[in-house]
């Protein structure tokens, strides 16, 4: 199954391909601290997922402040389950169900550009590379499948090459995180705060992350 997550304002936050139920934490997890209701689409092309299944999804979306749930589905034993739940279950043909996924993964853009602060319970996602002009407040939570940039104070949660790049980077004018996560590698921030501002860089040298200056490099 395909699920949707956006929140309550129409904007697209991210999209997710479950094969099954048992990682469903660890995978949503990241919403937990997300203050604004979210809304969940579930697409199920040819899969019949059962009551059961549902209700358990259905449970844990409640736990991160999941305030609508809409099933579409071309199996009547999926729609079947989610009527029973009371979720909203549509039934759909085959391509109009694909059709669905395939415009708001149009709307997914590569890399983002964002002005502005990221305030607490914010989240901000990109397949490629995300660069934010701002600060990154506390419970913040900033991902990218490529590179994040932070031009001004990161103090929130960054995760880079959350496809699995560990060649990915963190880059902050002040790098004061409360995690860090690139590829499958995590680190909790530095308890004491940087003595100097200038900026900084954390990548994975031997599966560990490490924090060193940012040097820009220059052609003369």
């Amino acid at each position: 199954m395909e699920i949707i997550l956006k929140n309550t304002k129409s904007k697209y936050l991210e999209i997710y391909s479950l094969l099954d139920l048992d990682n469903i934490h660890e995978i949503f997890k990241k919403f937990a601290s997300m203050k604004e209701p979210l809304e969940a689409k579930i697409f199920a092309v040819n899969e019949s997922i059962s009551s059961h299944q549902l209700s358990k999804l259905k449970n844990y979306f409640d736990k991160i402040n999941v305030s609508s749930v809409y099933i579409y589905s071309n199996s009547r034993d999926t729609i079947l389950g989610g009527k029973s739940l009371k979720i909203d279950s549509t039934f759909l043909k085959e391509q109009e169900i694909k059709n669905k996924l395939l415009l708001f993964r149009s709307k997914n853009k590569h890399d983002i550009l964002h002005e502005g602060t990221v305030r607490s319970g914010d989240r901000i996602s990109s397949n490629g590379n995300l660069c934010i002009i701002g600060d990154v407040n506390p419970g913040a939570i900033v991902s990218a499948k490529k590179n994040i940039y932070v031009w001004g104070k990161l103090l929130g949660i960054a995760f880079a090459g959350k496809s699995g790049n560990k060649n990915a980077s963190i880059a902050s004018l002040y790098l004061n995180p409360l995690q860090l996560r690139i590829a499958d590698v995590i680190a909790i921030g530095p308890k004491d705060k940087p003595k100097n501002y200038y900026p900084e860089i954390a990548v994975i040298d031997k599966q560990t992350i490490v924090i060193k200056p940012h040097v820009i490099e220059t052609k003369n």
